[in-house]
């Protein structure tokens, strides 16, 4: 069992509201557009943290993260891409991935808008966790949180953050 935060386009904002819910997760999880490395780096030293680059991160960030990351967690397979596009609409890259590995749980970021829904073709959730950055024009920011066990995800919560907490 594995307790999982999930993240994206934070744009380098960490607060307060995310720094509790990320010491309550086995491990994080940030779908891309992080900011600074230095978002990474203090992210990753609170619990082991995977990810992806996103459009919006720099060189180094692009040298610590993948643009892709396809890897299992107690018999789940997921998929993590910044830019994914939607069910029915994937990029080339995300269908590749699709096609290639075929994970139980696509992963992304980008829209800055969460999205939780079962694809009906490639039969996957596609999940997006929102943005919890405060860059953008999305008027509540949010990140999931959920468990992973024996190849499933259970005890969903959608986390919205307040906007009055936001720090850069």
């Amino acid at each position: 069992m594995k307790r999982i935060l999930l993240l994206s386009d934070t744009h380098g904002c960490i607060d307060d509201f995310i720094l509790k819910h990320a010491q309550e997760a086995d491990e994080l999880w940030h779908a891309g557009d992080i900011g600074p490395l230095t978002t990474a780096d203090n992210l990753s030293r609170l619990k082991p943290l995977r990810g992806v680059y996103g459009n919006i991160d720099d060189y180094a960030v692009r040298l610590q993260y993948p643009e892709t990351l396809c890897f299992n967690v107690d018999d789940l397979r997921i998929g993590m891409i910044h830019i994914a596009g939607l069910p029915g609409k994937y990029l080339p890259k995300a269908k590749t991935m699709l096609q290639e590995f075929r994970p139980d749980v696509l992963i992304c970021g980008h829209s800055h808008l969460l999205k939780i829904v079962r694809d009906p073709v490639h039969r996957h959730l596609h999940l997006n966790p929102g943005a919890a950055g405060v860059h953008g024009f999305h008027k509540v920011r949010t990140m999931v949180r959920f468990i992973v066990e024996g190849g499933k995800i259970r005890e969903m919560d959608v986390l919205e953050i307040p906007r009055k907490t936001a720090s850069t």
